[in-house]
Parts: C-alpha cells; sequence; structure tokens
C-alpha cells in the first residue's frame, strides 16, 4: 500500500496519478488526511498525559511524607480520572489507525511516469516486437483441433471430471507440459533465480502481502474451512517469504523462481475468445521474483523483460511488448508490460506474460525492509513477472508449428519431450 507519508507529502501529486489508473481517489485521500490528524491530535494528548500521569505519581509519595493526605488524595482522584480518559483515548486511538489502514489498503498503486494514459487495452503501446509470423493458409486448424486430432488435450474429460477450464494433458500433450516447465525453470536457473517450490494455498496474511486481497478475493478459489486460498500465481508464497523481514544491503538482490499451478476463477470469462487452452480455471506458470534496492529495481525491470524475450526467442514465436496504461494496469502495479505472442489459426495475439515493478507498494504491506549501510531500515522494491505461463504458449506452439506431417517441436524442447514431431 501506499506510504501515509507519500500521500501527506504532495496529495494532489497523489490524486492525479490516481486518476491515470482511472481511480477517483479525492475522497479517500481526503478522509485519510483527516483520519491521520484526528490520530496526530490524539497521539498528542495521550502523550501529554501519559507525562501529567508520571509527575502525579511521583507527587503522591512526596504529598504523604509531607504529610498532606488531602494532597495526596486529590492527586489519586486525578490519576484514577485521568486513567480513565487514556482508555478511552486509547481506544479511539486504536480505532484511527485500523481505519487508517482499511482506507489505506483501498488505494492503488500510483502509475510511475512512463506509464500512458487510458482506460482499456485498447490505450496500450506496443513498445518492442520480434519473430515472424508464420505464413499459414486458410486452413490452419485452431489448438482445440489440433489437440482433438493428435489426442493430447481432452477438454471434454476435464468437463466430465471437473468442469470447464480443467483440461487433461494426455500422452505428448503432457510430455510438452513438462518439457515447458522445466525448460523454463532451467532457464530462469542459468539466469541467476533460486528455484523454491512453494506451497500451493496461502494464508490470508499472505493474501494483503501481495495485494490480491482484498481486490481479488472473487477470483481467488477459497478454501473457508481453513481460510486459506488457492494461489492465482507463485508470486504470492514466493514474493510471501519476504514477509515481515529486514534483509541486509549486502543480500540483494534477492531473485528467486518457482513453477506452480494457479487457480483463477475468471467469473463472467465466456465467448470464443476463451475457447481451448485460451482461458483456464487451472493452469501451470513459472515465476520469477525480485527483491531490489529501490535504485534497482528499473534496472532489474530491464533484465526481467530481456529473459522474458530470450524466452519467446527460443520457442520461435512472433511477439511483442506491449507497455499498459493506466487503466489496464493491475491495483498493486507501478508499471507494467504484457508480452503476447501471435496465434496463427486464431489470427490474434495471446498474453503469456505481465512483468511487473511494483516500487515500494508490496513491500510496504509486506514490512519488507533492508538495512542500508547507515543501519537505517528501508522499504525494498518487489517485482514479479511470468515467465512463462503456458497455455497460451502451448496455444501458440501447436497453431505456428502445424504441418501436414504433424506438429514440430521447437528444438529448444526436444531434449525434455525425446520426440521433435507430435504425430
Amino acid at each position: 500500500m501506499l506510504t501515509l507519508q507519500t500521500i501527506k507529502a504532495d496529495p494532489e501529486f497523489v490524486i492525479g496519478r490516481l486518476a491515470v489508473k482511472g481511480f477517483d481517489g479525492r475522497a479517500v485521500i481526503t478522509e485519510i488526511l483527516e483520519i491521520d490528524a484526528e490520530r496526530r491530535r490524539l497521539q498528542q494528548k495521550c502523550d501529554a498525559d501519559a507525562s501529567t500521569l508520571k509527575k502525579l505519581a511521583a507527587s503522591i509519595g512526596a504529598l504523604m511524607k509531607q504529610g498532606d493526605r488531602e494532597g495526596a488524595e486529590k492527586a489519586k482522584e486525578e490519576v484514577a480520572r485521568l486513567k480513565g480518559e487514556a482508555k478511552g483515548m486509547h481506544d479511539r486511538l486504536e480505532e484511527c489507525e485500523r481505519k487508517m489502514t482499511d482506507l489505506l489498503l483501498t488505494v492503488p498503486n500510483l502509475p510511475c511516469a512512463e506509464v500512458p494514459e487510458g482506460l482499456t487495452a485498447a490505450d496500450n503501446v506496443v513498445v518492442k516486437t520480434g519473430g515472424e509470423i508464420p505464413p499459414l493458409g486458410d486452413d490452419a486448424l485452431p489448438h482445440w483441433e489440433l489437440a482433438k486430432k493428435y489426442g493430447i488435450i481432452d477438454f471434454e474429460l476435464g468437463v466430465k471430471v471437473t468442469g470447464a477450464g480443467f483440461p487433461f494433458y494426455v500422452g505428448k500433450g503432457a510430455r510438452l507440459q513438462r518439457a515447458l516447465i522445466q525448460f523454463f525453470l532451467d532457464e530462469a536457473w542459468k539466469a541467476g533465480y533460486v528455484e523454491v517450490e512453494p506451497p500451493f494455498v496461502v494464508n490470508e496474511a499472505s493474501g494483503y502481502g501481495t495485494g490480491q486481497l482484498p481486490d481479488k478475493e472473487g477470483q481467488m478459489y477459497h478454501v473457508p474451512v481453513d481460510g486459506l486460498y488457492l494461489i492465482p500465481t507463485a508470486e504470492v508464497p514466493v514474493t510471501n517469504i519476504y514477509r515481515d523481514v529486514i534483509l541486509e544491503e549486502r543480500d540483494l538482490p534477492r531473485k528467486n523462481c518457482a513453477y506452480s499451478p494457479c487457480w483463477r476463477r475468471e467469473a463472467g470469462s465466456y465467448g470464443k475468445d476463451v475457447r481451448g487452452l485460451n482461458r483456464l480455471h487451472q493452469f501451470d506458470k513459472v515465476e520469477i521474483v525480485r527483491i531490489e534496492k529501490p535504485e534497482n529495481s528499473y534496472a532489474a525491470l530491464e533484465e526481467m523483460k530481456a529473459h522474458v524475450e530470450g524466452l519467446l526467442e527460443k520457442l520461435g514465436l512472433p511477439w511483442h511488448i506491449l507497455r499498459l496504461c493506466g487503466g489496464d494496469m493491475s491495483f498493486t502495479s507501478a508499471i507494467t508490460y504484457d508480452f503476447e505472442v501471435w496465434s496463427a489459426a486464431q489470427q490474434r495475439w495471446l498474453e503469456v506474460s505481465s512483468v511487473s515493478n511494483f516500487e515500494s507498494y508490496q513491500a510496504n504491506r509486506l514490512k519488507c525492509r533492508y538495512r542500508d549501510g547507515g543501519k537505517k531500515t528501508q522499504l525494498c522494491h518487489t517485482l514479479n513477472g511470468s515467465a512463462l505461463a503456458l497455455p497460451r504458449i502451448v496455444a501458440a506452439l501447436l497453431e505456428n508449428n502445424q504441418t501436414p506431417e504433424g506438429i514440430v517441436v521447437p528444438e529448444c524442447l526436444r531434449k525434455y519431450t525425446g520426440f521433435d514431431i507430435i504425430d
């Protein structure tokens, strides 16, 4: 969440940047400042009363020694009165703190200066392209037909066993999935990311730490009896490794990668654009996460983008990078780049990765800090990215690499699959 210091330093700037995300923040920012003023007033009164109580308590013994019982009794009465007032003020102070936290949790992160204005995906900006679109004819099959033709993904069986959006991967389809996961993990390892295998469910505190709660609870699968959530991305458990942690400056950056299945309810999704692998409730993904010093986080963001580019180049997929406009960004992000690949049969771009810098927004929720050379603690910056999400990668690989003989497996995956064509 935003720090109170950021809001107090320049409320109008904060309101203006929130507007870039399509968020009208004037009312909530005004209320936060009013509560802060009340909180400071109460704190000053509590501090003054505490000082008075200390002096009165010390005076009682002196008055008794002087034989001034009446004065001592009056002092005791005043102490009792002030203690009663103090309890009421402390209760009001705690209520102010609760209200302040609740309000701060409703305020999105500020988009950085490079974020373009706009409210929808139509306002996103293409910043880089790569790869070549394959010259397939009009008879190219979409991936759901290819999956059925070669018996590698069974959507109907998934519906029978669980429901729509939970496919079975079969035979060479299952091996292709496993090959992609291992390839992505190996590439992340080569790039210096330390692999972790996290839990696939998290508690409520972890959801609040990375900003999925209270913003996205409707999209997360919840296990009420245990108070746990199925993760929508490995970002959540991996970033929460650093919740309530103070790192030493020499220990930064921290770079982690993790494979996980991901679960998203995707409520309201329907139509041809969510057919097949385009939109699933359960899917596999490899995530990269970085914890950085603030001055290094944007250089880290560029490294993460280059890493994802390299994966797509090795897979031989046509791709482009979008800088998301304010209105299309996540609640927690300061800047986000989406990677999309070309789907030859569907004749459309499919998102396969988001790479984001959250600056100190998540770190403030997580209380993720580092101790600098002067022994002062400061908030870290957090970043993450999909490297990569599998379903649409698989969709594009099947469609773009189809031939009369079968589907050609990219060279970089063959040592993992053990075959070079799906036939």
